[in-house]
């Protein structure tokens, strides 16, 4: 098939403006924890934000490679999510969006680029999609533990991670204050899974 004329360049295209969108939305979050005092939360969040900007220069990579004219204007229609920039309520709410994102856009994508002929980015979707699915988890695990009171107190016994100097505490609660380097508890590293 003539990727000038498929659903894939469409495609491609929608996913390079959601991802460039979705990358704003990350930088606008985590602006909103560095202002509540989540320092850590706030670096995870651009973490996710520049992941976000990775993926959409890889499809504009892709698109640059395989269209016809260097100037060609792709025309797409797409919904964007407009929320409340609260943490508590954002961190759910983006969650949500890259479950949707990983379980049934891109699949969806993909889906139509292999039956196009384009194996090679029908992969590249779903590669997309597998860090979606690590984000929604993510983004669910500290959803919970701020619904919970819980970003910064456990039952039992957990490392603790200082984000600045790396100092660690065993323990039920972390401190206030990092008694290395002094930053507030806010650069805490709470534990989560995969959240290296």
């Amino acid at each position: 098939m003539d990727f000038n004329t498929s659903v894939t360049k469409e495609n491609l295209a929608r996913a390079f403006a959601g991802l460039c969108q979705d990358h704003a939305r990350y930088v606008f979050i985590a602006k909103s924890a560095l202002r509540e005092g989540y320092g850590y939360v706030s670096n995870l969040l651009n973490r996710i934000a520049s992941n976000k900007i990775a993926h959409a220069s890889s499809l504009y990579s892709i698109i640059l490679e395989k269209i016809k004219k260097s100037k060609d204007n792709v025309n797409i229609e797409a919904g964007y999510p407009f929320e409340n920039h609260l943490l508590k309520t954002s961190l759910l709410d983006s969650a949500e969006i890259e479950y949707h994102q990983a379980k049934n856009v891109y699949p969806h994508f993909s889906k139509l680029a292999s039956d196009e002929g384009f194996e090679d980015i029908a992969q590249h979707f779903l590669l997309i999609a597998e860090v979606s699915t690590k984000n929604a988890q993510l983004l669910h695990q500290l959803a919970d533990k701020f619904e919970n009171k819980s970003l910064y107190s456990s039952k039992e016994k957990v490392n603790w991670v200082c984000s600045n100097c790396g100092h660690t505490d065993f323990s039920k609660q972390a401190w206030d204050f990092c008694p290395l380097c002094g930053y507030p508890k806010g650069y805490v590293i709470p534990p989560l899974d995969d959240l290296k």
